[in-house]
């Protein structure tokens, strides 16, 4: 029965990542299915080229939410169930997996990169500031989003084993968690990466007529 309670608390956070937020937040604003148009990523950066930056703002936030809740709720509350650093371990990174392929909707998720960082400020806050400070540093100066995500996705562990014994104590299933969520995450931006290779990925800002949602478009064409 000991691990009853971790698996119970694996499956829980599986099924909360597999919430894909993009899609339910445009349906209950009305705007198109994320998963049409664009890069047909179920994602805040694909929800802002709706137009509508107050849907990309709360699709961002609750994805970053179902990454850091199951792991905040672990840390707080597991250890008389038998939960430590493991099972914490466990549940940050099925909730990034329920992202990347959500059982709701039919396994077609999105990259993972506000689950990722909210998994990680759910480990520990510093360690998720100081990746979320990588992210913008690289996306302020050089204007891609894939590239930041890519640049964080590499320093979070990093970071992780330089605030050993300085701000917490390194465990080895958490490291082996972030490292896995930054694998999947670079595979899931293996296009992105070809793109960049190529100099063709779109920057910040860009406007491109082919990624603006449908009910944006049929605005600019009236």
């Amino acid at each position: 029965m000991d691990f009853l309670y971790p698996f119970l608390a694996i499956l829980a956070a599986y099924l909360i990542g597999s919430l894909s937020f993009a899609v339910i937040v445009s349906r209950v604003m009305g705007l198109g299915d994320p998963r049409t148009y664009g890069s047909k990523n179920p994602g805040a950066t694909n929800v802002l080229r709706s137009g509508n930056k107050a849907a990309a703002i709360i699709t961002l936030l609750l994805d970053a939410l179902k990454g850091w809740l199951p792991v905040t709720l672990v840390k707080l509350f597991g250890q008389p169930y038998g939960m430590e650093d493991g099972t914490i371990a466990l549940v940050g990174l099925a909730a990034f997996i329920g992202h990347l392929w959500p059982v709701f909707f039919r396994f077609k998720g999105g990259k993972g990169v506000a689950t990722a960082l909210g998994v990680l400020f759910g480990i520990a806050w510093p360690l998720g500031l100081g990746t979320a400070a990588t992210w913008l540093i690289i996306a302020f100066f050089f204007r891609y989003s894939s590239l930041a995500s890519l640049v964080s996705a590499v320093f979070a562990p990093v970071f992780y084993m330089l605030g050993d014994r300085v701000v917490w104590y390194s465990e080895r299933s958490v490291m082996l968690a972030i490292f896995l969520m930054g694998m999947l995450l670079a595979m899931r931006h293996w296009e992105n990466i070809n793109r960049l290779l190529q100099g063709t990925e779109s920057k910040l800002g860009a406007k491109k007529a082919e990624a603006v949602a449908p009910g944006k478009a049929a605005k600019k064409a009236r």
